[in-house]
């Protein structure tokens, strides 16, 4: 089935755009978030974007929390499935700050990708485009998102670039 991968700057757009791709298929529509709203400390910002992206979504949407086993909630989804997973970004921060192995958790994924027999669109940011960032850890993870993002753009049927709201067709 297809797969579309959705990349943006933060605040771009791309969550939208993409919620919009996979309701082009019969609901009940799967949206598998990978955000937490907890860690060290309480994060009531963190919280509220969630409560924002779940009203703006409404009730044909079914949500799965995935914020590390990403593959796992994929294979369990039932057959033809059309998910929405936002966003590959906070996946990859997450496991990285777990100490996994990116490029492992990836290859997992990517082959989770291929079984899916249901349209999905993976949300990710483009993070790329910025300055080189001043400390180790986020240049590795500036690193493993540029080179999970290489693979599932190379996997995907489609890619779009979402720039101020507005989608650009890159494949």
């Amino acid at each position: 089935m297809p797969f579309t991968l959705v990349l943006g700057g933060a605040r771009s757009g791309k969550s939208s755009h993409a919620e919009t791709l996979v309701q082009r298929a019969p609901a009940p529509w799967f949206y598998v978030a990978t955000a937490q709203a907890h860690g060290a400390e309480h994060d009531a910002e963190m919280e509220e974007r969630i409560a924002q992206h779940r009203a703006r979504r409404g009730g044909d949407w079914v949500t799965i929390e995935a914020p590390h086993d990403l593959a796992g909630a994929l294979g369990a989804l039932p057959s033809g499935a059309p998910v929405l997973i936002d966003c590959l970004t906070l996946w990859l921060s997450n496991r990285m700050l777990a100490d996994a192995d990116p490029d492992l958790d990836s290859a997992i994924l990517e082959a989770e990708l291929l079984a899916h027999d249901g349209p999905v669109v993976a949300v990710s940011n483009e993070v790329g485009l910025g300055i080189v960032p001043d400390n180790a850890l986020a240049r590795r993870f500036r690193d493993a998102q540029g080179r999970l993002n290489q693979r599932l753009a190379a996997l995907a049927d489609e890619v779009a670039l979402v720039v101020a709201g507005i989608p650009v067709k890159v494949k």
